[in-house]
């Protein structure tokens, strides 16, 4: 999943920075003047580069599980009572 790759990014990124990170993308969108420096500034800690690299690797990861190269989790069920585990 994106999280495996973000890590082999070179880059450590908190639970916190991806939040930021993400809600930055929201808010930012792609015509929003200097949006890379904007969503830097919003995650903290992080520098241009490394945003712009974090936001391609989550591109490619997006495209792989749009194109069904994503394994689906196996989740298990509850078989003894033919629930599964959200119910």
């Amino acid at each position: 999943m994106a999280s495996s790759s973000i890590r082999s990014s070179g880059s450590s990124w908190t639970a916190k920075q991806n939040k930021q990170f993400e809600d930055a993308l929201a808010f930012y969108d792609k015509d929003t003047p200097d949006r890379w420096q904007n969503v830097a500034r919003a995650v903290g800690g992080k520098s241009v580069e490394e945003v712009k690299r974090h936001y391609e690797i989550l591109v490619k990861d997006i495209i792989q599980i749009e194109s069904d190269r994503v394994p689906l989790p196996n989740y298990r069920s509850n078989r003894s009572t033919g629930r599964g585990m959200c119910n």
